[in-house]
């Protein structure tokens, strides 16, 4: 999570869809890519598929037929109302690639399966209350608390449509495609001439003649191109009035029965708008989220977990991205980024040596601040606070420096606790990744 202060920047829809545009993976994959996601970008509200297309179709849109199961007994019951002899059953967690993902418990092959309907319980009961992992869960994998079932169609044609900010143009952007489906990053690299752009006024909002455009240019002809211009007004109008970051719908289908639906989505939603969307953010699924990283959030602090095993305690971005890195450069690796700020307390301070504490991959806690806006005074009370509180399980180095630094020393000093007081950086990281061997 990134400080709320401000709002983040809009994307820039050219770069998007650039050779190697969305890029999500690649920077997870490092120490400064983890750190550059927390900076650079804020959480964004995520709703599941079933969330998604009911808010869809309260603005017109039009989605299949769907119901959901929290049991297995709903979910026979459910299924019975569907019609014909068959029903696709969806597992519902926060990630993608759910159709060739297996659950943890059971090896129970696929979140995703048309089944014949007098089989729904037997899916369910494999499916429910267990844990999906899948190649964007990694191997904690996700929750699975409710199933989706939707009604058994035929696709005839698969399109893709998103809408999102744009830099360049001031305002939104519609993109779509005549191939879905598929990874719309593939496509764009392979033929970015395939993919089409339509900036909107946002002060004028969309207009039939745009919908309309945007459909027939994405593939669809005739009253299939109505239906779809009817859609497209309907998801403009809830990512405006919903404040949403992104719209993604993929794909966008026409069905063999002459249908034109929105057959699966990805929707992020502003959460500096949470005031005003409370009956969205309400939906959200703490259980999907790592729960240390929500609990910082409780506490206005910005967490995010990594794979290493020193606990790092900080202030400031530029300090924290030092102290990632020299750990490594000692032989160590991060077990998380976490940036205290300029405004904690003592009550904050607390907060986070308990997340971090907390940790069972953590084998050592370095704290090391830097004091300026943030006196080491207040973070030598929280830390002392802490340990009163929970006591003190793994090493901890503390490295104060700045304003009322002697202070800060004296409280450490007086607490009595087994703590490696080191004002060198470099000597207390070298410490840091010592004792956590």
């Amino acid at each position: 999570p990134a400080p709320r202060s401000r709002p983040p920047p809009p994307l820039v829809a050219a770069a998007m869809f650039a050779a190697v545009p969305f890029v999500r993976a690649a920077a997870a994959n490092s120490r400064r890519g983890a750190l550059a996601g927390a900076l650079g970008a804020r959480r964004h509200l995520s709703l599941h598929e079933y969330q998604s297309l009911a808010l869809f179709q309260d603005f017109g849109v039009a989605v299949p037929k769907i119901a959901v199961a929290h049991s297995v007994t709903e979910a026979t019951e459910i299924a019975k109302g569907f019609p014909g002899d068959e029903v696709v059953i969806k597992t519902q967690v926060l990630a993608g690639g759910r159709g060739l993902g297996h659950f943890k418990e059971n090896n129970f092959q696929g979140g995703v399966h048309i089944i014949k309907k007098d089989k729904a319980a037997e899916f369910a009961e494999k499916m429910l209350g267990k844990t999906l992992v899948t190649k964007q869960t990694g191997a904690a994998g996700k929750p699975c608390n409710v199933v989706m079932f939707a009604e058994k169609f035929q696709i005839k044609t698969e399109k893709y449509f998103a809408i999102l900010m744009d830099r360049g143009s001031g305002g939104p952007i519609m993109i779509g495609s005549k191939t879905g489906g598929t990874s719309i990053e593939d496509i764009a690299e392979k033929d970015p001439s395939a993919i089409v752009k339509l900036p909107i006024d946002i002060m004028e909002g969309i207009s039939s003649a745009q919908s309309l455009d945007m459909a027939e240019k994405m593939g669809f002809s005739g009253a299939q191109a109505a239906s779809a211009a009817k859609s497209i007004e309907g998801l403009y109008k809830v990512f405006i009035e919903c404040d949403c970051t992104m719209v993604e719908i993929n794909p966008f289908a026409e069905l063999t029965d002459g249908r034109v639906i929105v057959c699966d989505a990805k929707v992020g939603f502003d959460d500096n708008a949470k005031f005003r969307q409370k009956a969205i953010h309400e939906k959200r699924d703490f259980l999907q989220e790592d729960a240390q990283e929500v609990e910082a959030e409780k506490f206005d602090l910005n967490y995010i977990k990594l794979t290493g095993s020193v606990a790092c305690m900080v202030n400031g971005a530029g300090l924290a991205m030092s102290t990632m890195d020299l750990l490594a450069l000692c032989g160590g690796s991060p077990a998380n980024f976490l940036d205290v700020g300029g405004a904690a307390n003592k009550d904050t301070i607390t907060a986070a040596f308990k997340i971090i504490q907390g940790d069972p991959d953590v084998k050592s806690i370095f704290i090391n601040i830097f004091g300026g806006i943030m006196r080491c005074d207040v973070i030598a009370d929280g830390v002392v606070a802490a340990v009163k509180e929970v006591g003190l399980t793994k090493p901890l180095v503390v490295r104060l420096v700045g304003t009322n630094v002697e202070l800060g020393k004296k409280i450490i000093q007086d607490s009595g606790l087994p703590v490696f007081a080191i004002s060198d950086f470099t000597e207390a990281a070298k410490k840091a990744v010592e004792v956590a061997k």
